[in-house]
């Protein structure tokens, strides 16, 4: 699988984008400063690493990104378990869950999940 990884600092950057898309880059920095505290430079250094590493587009001053939010989930998701949980899923739930309880809603929105995602 191609890397899609970002760090903390970059996911919270991109995710103004996928938020926001198309802004143009100066509404980016004016958002970056509202939600991150960044300053102009920051966010113009960072958006240029994200258009070096494929994640964002700066085409005429509007950004775009150029991988969906849910692919960088899914990556991460994947990296997770894999490593945290020598890749079992039910491993993971488990832990997830320890104590906890989850609502009737939720147990049969996993269960559709589960069934959408099913082997033959």
């Amino acid at each position: 699988m191609e890397e899609l990884k970002l760090c903390e600092s970059d996911y919270r950057f991109m995710s103004i984008i996928w938020d926001n898309e198309p802004l143009s880059s100066r509404a980016l920095v004016d958002l970056c400063a509202q939600t991150l505290g960044w300053k102009k430079s920051t966010t113009y250094t960072v958006l240029k690493k994200m258009c070096e590493k494929g994640f964002a587009d700066n085409t005429e001053c509007t950004v775009r990104a150029l991988v969906p939010k849910n692919k960088v989930q899914a990556f991460a998701s994947e990296h997770f378990v894999a490593h945290t949980f020598e890749g079992s899923l039910p491993g993971f739930l488990a832990s997830f869950l320890g104590g906890k309880t989850i609502s009737e809603q939720e147990a049969q929105q996993l269960k559709r999940l589960i069934d959408e995602h099913k082997e033959g």
